[in-house]
């Protein structure tokens, strides 16, 4: 299992996701005031966007973090089980 410790890899990911929150609750307020279509979908963009740009990053931050810390190469078998979901996961993103 991969846990991230560090936190300041924990609140970087929080604050991207909560910028990600407000957007979303900015596209919501948009539709309720009939706003134009072009700029909702502008911003649908900028929002996926920024969910790809987060999951890069903190993909990213798991990788250095927990395959890389020395602490969590004890166990190779657990470690390359770990790397090769991983793997599976950044094939999910470019989806």
């Amino acid at each position: 299992m991969l846990i991230i410790k560090n936190p300041q890899v924990k609140s970087k990911t929080l604050q991207r996701l909560a910028r990600v929150e407000g957007q979303l609750r900015g596209v919501q307020k948009m539709i309720a005031e009939d706003r134009d279509c072009k700029d909702i979908v502008q911003q649908l963009i900028a929002i996926r966007s920024a969910v790809q740009s987060a999951s890069l990053n903190f993909m990213q931050d798991v990788a250095a973090e927990c395959l890389l810390n020395p602490e969590n190469q004890a166990d190779p078998n657990s470690q390359q089980a770990a790397m090769a979901d991983l793997i599976k996961l950044m094939g999910k993103l470019s989806d």
